[in-house]
């Protein structure tokens, strides 16, 4: 981390350097804590006017948080939105403690209504593109946070059938037990819920959850939960069952060893420099067309001519910053996250990418 100064928790929010932080930050006071179990806790904030473009989000993405750290000043942590943007008012990220999980027990611990909190603006890509799909939701503990925001999208949007596989290790530690119950009960021909429970079926085993998801093969597939449980269930789709693997989307979250929060330098080529490349890249609808300078990353460029390209660790850790390359080359410095599949679709991380062809063609909306 850059931060130097360390910060301290008030109910009024998390002070901090300021001066580290970039223009891309922005804050956000809490207005609910709500406690969903004895280890799990939701956070309500609140949404000025000012900020409703830029906290517009899609179901299954999530939120990148400041925490405080006495070692370093300040951490980030990255959080699912629980919330719904389809029924919900209020933007929900719902955090679970974690052994040695600093941040999530920093906010279990420490998190009260009237905080501010400093967040980059939603991102990810484990969204459906079309909420009429029938889904095979696959969760495990606080996997079921960005699952609980697709499920209620999907019963809200479309008119297919969702299913809902979800592991914990008991009883008390179902999150959104009640409000799952309520939505089976009022949606009763479109929504299955099926509960594994640890302290009554032992962990569920690639063979189990095969068994569990083979009648729904055909369905549209999203996966989240801890490590083991996502390989098993990956495992058991594609590879016993045969699921296409464009149809099984996985959630998954890398440690941000860097600093998303700090402010983007970017530096305009100097005389004498290679020739920039040309870059066309179309985000939200629209095509924007730059000069691309040949040793600099295309995140720090779109950022630095004022478009809102998402991103979260800036590290190549996190797939929040995949993209599209529909013409030219480019290349990685760091991939700690996309697979064979993805590289050989066109997929790369923006904040890794810098050119290697004169003409690159590039889209956000794949």
């Amino acid at each position: 981390m850059n931060d130097t100064i360390e910060p301290t928790a008030t109910a009024e929010g998390i002070q901090t350097n300021v001066g580290l932080v970039g223009s891309h930050v922005h804050q956000l006071k809490l207005s609910r804590v709500i406690d969903e179990t004895a280890e799990a806790r939701s956070l309500v904030f609140e949404v000025p006017e000012e900020l409703s473009e830029k906290f517009r989000y899609s179901p299954g993405q999530f939120l990148t948080l400041r925490i405080p750290s006495d070692l370093t000043g300040s951490v980030a942590r990255c959080y699912s939105l629980s919330s719904s943007p389809h029924t919900d008012t209020a933007l929900t990220v719902t955090v679970k403690r974690t052994v040695d999980g600093y941040g999530s027990n920093w906010l279990c611990d420490n998190a009260t209504a009237g905080m501010s909190v400093d967040m980059l603006q939603p991102s990810g890509v484990f969204v459906p593109k079309n909420l009429g799909e029938n889904f095979l939701l696959m969760a495990a503990g606080s996997g079921i946070t960005p699952v609980m925001a697709i499920l209620k999208s999907a019963l809200s949007q479309g008119s297919g059938k969702v299913v809902l596989i979800y592991a914990n290790r008991d009883e008390k530690s179902v999150i959104f037990a009640e409000e799952l119950r309520r939505l089976a009960a009022e949606h009763p021909d479109r929504l299955t819920v099926i509960h594994w429970l640890e302290s009554v079926q032992g962990l569920p085993s690639r063979a189990s959850i095969g068994t569990l998801a083979a009648p729904f093969r055909e369905h549209e597939a999203f996966i989240c939960g801890p490590g083991p449980f996502m390989s098993a269930t990956q495992d058991a789709l594609q590879h016993d069952l045969g699921m296409d693997h464009h149809r099984v989307h996985v959630e998954v979250f890398q440690s941000i060893e860097g600093d998303p929060f700090a402010e983007i330098v970017f530096e305009e080529p100097e005389a004498g420099d290679e020739l920039p490349a040309t870059v066309t890249v179309t985000l939200d609808g629209t095509e924007h067309t730059f000069d691309w300078p040949r040793g600099t990353k295309l995140l720090d460029l779109l950022l630095s001519k004022g478009l809102d390209a998402p991103f979260s660790c800036r590290q190549g850790a996190c797939s929040a910053c995949a993209c599209q390359v529909e013409e030219g080359k480019v290349d990685m410095l760091v991939n700690d996250i996309l697979e064979d599949e993805d590289l050989a679709d066109g997929i790369v991380l923006g904040c890794q990418a810098v050119p290697l062809t004169d003409i690159v063609k590039v889209t956000y909306d794949g």
